[in-house]
């Protein structure tokens, strides 16, 4: 009896690898076929590698973590191998691009071929369930409803973002030391107007310990998952104490604003309740469920804190190394809003086109997502990279992988010309680049996942930096004390966002 059962599943073992082997051959016949159909040949450039399952590779992008200057030594591949590259990883055989054809094809034109694949899984201790780690339906539901508010508050006075602007001036203008990191007044501003608009929480309702346990928490946290991120399909290999410990803070933080919405729904009722709290309380109508909610808050939260902050930063450490272009920007404003004026408009910000050239610039260097990757939900392909001179399209398998570098796309030298690792505004002005290069500048992501806040982002920085240009008419960078190095050549924290590790020091008076 026993040897018959030993048969019988000796019999359901075999027909099962017969099954697999027999799929996997038609799957293989297809893909050739479509490949050949669409003329793909194969990416010939490969990334080159010494050790067994390229660990070599490896080894040397965790070497370069502790200089923190990872993404300037990635330059280098770039620069000798071209936009496109083929790797492979533990045996496994994925694509590297920065071009813009190829990211295109996967944020758009061919955008229902892509899921997020890992990253889901590597973001979700952190996330939860939301639009950054979600495909198909309930991502196109999840983004309905972020949209929904993103319109709400799109039009409103730019007289909203006055009191935390007003605590972000008065926190520079007080702080105790000569030398002022602005880095981390920066992360706070973003904080506190994500929490008030967005939210419905005003400032103060919080202590500062816990707003303080809150970003060194987050900090943390996007730290690790960015390891993880980077892991792909072994990220449950990391997964540390203090790493779990961080997650728990900052979702408690966003179980916070959660739970005084529904309170008030409960105590005052509906029409209160939905004036104070019209965001959450609409994902609540819809979802039904507090913790998925929360889940929904953690990913406005990254939106909404880390990307603007990091613009801001990144904006007034190229302008105090770059006095000429601050004289320009600061001669602009004052051109457009007198000295003693407090109430910026939105017209008065269109009005001053070089601040968006600055801004422009800012994210063309430091765009706030800088890598990214999906993997094929099917068999697709690539439009460029294949072929002996690389413009043949290359055959995308399911399951393959593509990451693709905004970052290194964005100082490439045939789309910005031979000055592209600098930062020059100028080069926005009296030009169609943005139209002409297309693709090619990917400040906030595109297609379909294009990013949702952009316009508050936009909004809320340019009212930040004229107010800032207005208030301390001598910021500089300071002689001494404060390193200076080429652009791109600087100490970078690179998380999910990327930022200044040195933070950014000024002089203010």
């Amino acid at each position: 009896m026993a040897f018959s059962r030993g048969l019988v599943l000796a019999a359901i073992v075999s027909c099962y690898i017969v099954y697999v082997y027999l799929r996997r051959k038609r799957q293989r016949k297809a893909d050739k076929i479509f490949g050949a159909q669409n003329g793909c040949l194969p990416m010939e450039v490969m990334l080159p590698y010494k050790w067994p399952f390229a660990l070599d590779v490896l080894k040397k992008q965790y070497d370069a973590l502790p200089s923190q200057r990872l993404l300037a030594f990635q330059s280098q591949y770039f620069d000798r191998l071209g936009p496109n590259f083929k790797l492979m990883l533990f045996g496994n055989e994925g694509y590297m691009t920065t071009d813009p054809k190829n990211i295109e094809a996967v944020l758009s034109t061919r955008f229902e071929d892509w899921v997020m694949g890992s990253r889901s899984a590597g973001l979700y201790p952190m996330l939860g369930e939301g639009i950054f780690t979600q495909d198909g339906r309930p991502w196109k539901h999840s983004r309905e409803l972020l949209r929904r508010q993103f319109v709400r508050i799109q039009y409103q006075k730019l007289d909203v973002f006055d009191n935390h602007v007003n605590e972000l001036l008065n926190g520079l203008a007080s702080a105790p030391d000569t030398i002022v990191d602005m880095q981390p007044y920066f992360f706070r501003f973003t904080l506190a107007t994500t929490t008030d608009l967005l939210f419905g929480e005003t400032e103060g309702v919080l202590t500062n310990d816990v707003e303080d346990a809150f970003a060194s928490s987050f900090d943390y946290a996007s730290l690790i998952s960015a390891i993880r991120l980077r892991l792909a399909d072994l990220h449950f290999l990391y997964k540390p104490k203090k790493f779990r410990n961080a997650c728990g803070v900052i979702k408690s933080y966003a179980d916070h604003f959660v739970s005084r919405a529904l309170k008030t729904l409960e105590q005052e009722g509906e029409e209160i309740a939905l004036s104070r709290y019209p965001f959450i309380l609409d994902l609540y109508n819809d979802m039904k469920d507090a913790k998925l909610v929360r889940d929904q808050l953690m990913h406005v939260l990254i939106a909404g804190r880390d990307t603007t902050a990091c613009l801001m930063s990144w904006t007034f450490y190229l302008l105090v190394r770059h006095p000429t272009v601050l004289k320009r920007l600061q001669k602009e404003i004052a051109s457009v809003v007198s000295g003693n004026e407090r109430n910026v408009t939105r017209a008065q910000i269109a009005q001053i086109p070089y601040l968006r050239y600055v801004l422009n610039e800012t994210l063309r260097l430091y765009p706030q997502l800088p890598v990214n990757v999906r993997i094929a939900a099917k068999t697709t392909l690539l439009p460029s990279g294949g072929g002996p001179h690389g413009t043949a399209p290359v055959l995308m398998p399911k399951g393959t992988g593509v990451a693709w570098s905004a970052y290194h796309m964005h100082r490439m030298t045939r789309l910005y010309g031979p000055n592209a690792r600098e930062f020059d505004p100028e080069r926005w002005e009296n030009t169609d680049l943005e139209r002409q290069i297309g693709w090619g500048f990917l400040p906030f992501h595109g297609g379909p996942r294009l990013c949702l806040g952009k316009d508050f982002a936009l909004t809320e920085a340019s009212y930040a930096v004229v107010r800032i240009v207005q208030a301390f008419p001598g910021l500089r960078l300071p002689p001494t004390g404060v390193e200076n190095k080429p652009t791109g050549e600087e100490r970078q924290n690179l998380t999910i966002v990327v930022s200044s590790a040195d933070g950014c020091k000024v002089l203010l008076r």
